[in-house]
């Protein structure tokens, strides 16, 4: 998979991509992710990438310009399977979505700022939104580390147990079973007898139990949603 981020903060995916699972996946050469500063394909002097909305209103407007050369000469180089827009008006986040986007080969993400991206954009080259919850942040760069962690470990070879992303929370629409390790008995609180049985049956029933009922108590919409 390559993943092209369009952005004015390349230096804040410094700490997201250079650590643990996304660090892993990109030195086995299973994901490719290419950082592309927005200012460089911008016309002005100053590298000015934004500017006043018509109409008028508070604060600025990134410009079509430097976003439609930038995405235009990654699209001169490969075909995409999405271009994404980091966006308040996009598709809620969730599993299926990653699972989804986990199988393409190519994408793009443009990080948005300011009060929003040229209309234009959205209309003629954005071809999915994606929101990771129901609040602003400064710009788009975390949520589009968070859509890339999100997705990158459900490759497979990236986890060192391939089953592994099968059993997430989020998976079946339960959130994950509770989960202990050694030792088996720490002050008095001890692993459950069930988990030590060595049935396969009668834990997996178990397992599936716990997640139920976990998930009626802390996340019941995600059951509704069934």
């Amino acid at each position: 998979m390559r993943i092209d981020i369009i952005t004015i903060f390349p230096e804040m995916f410094v700490g997201p991509f250079n650590h643990s699972i996304v660090k892993r996946a990109q030195e086995k050469n299973i994901v490719e992710i290419y950082l592309h500063q927005l200012r460089d394909f911008s016309t002005d002097k100053h590298r000015k990438v934004d500017d006043y909305a018509f109409s008028g209103g508070a604060g600025m407007v990134m410009m079509i310009e430097p976003i439609a050369k930038a995405i235009e000469h990654l699209q001169n180089e490969r075909h995409y399977d999405e271009i994404i827009y980091t966006s308040p008006h996009g598709e809620l986040f969730d599993q299926p979505i990653a699972n989804r986007l986990s199988t393409y080969v190519n994408l793009i993400i443009l990080c948005g700022h300011y009060k929003g991206i040229d209309e234009r954009i959205r209309q003629h080259f954005i071809t999915k939104e994606i929101s990771i919850g129901n609040y602003v942040l400064s710009g788009g760069e975390l949520a589009a580390a968070v859509i890339v962690d999100t997705l990158v470990r459900l490759i497979p070879g990236v986890l060192g147990n391939e089953v592994s992303a099968l059993s997430d929370s989020f998976q079946n629409n339960l959130i994950s079973p509770p989960i202990y390790t050694r030792p088996r008995d720490f002050r008095g609180w001890k692993v459950p007898d069930i988990l030590l049985s060595g049935n396969e049956r009668l834990i997996e029933e178990w397992k599936y139990n716990q997640a139920l009922q976990r998930t009626q108590k802390y996340r019941p919409d995600m059951l509704n949603e069934k």
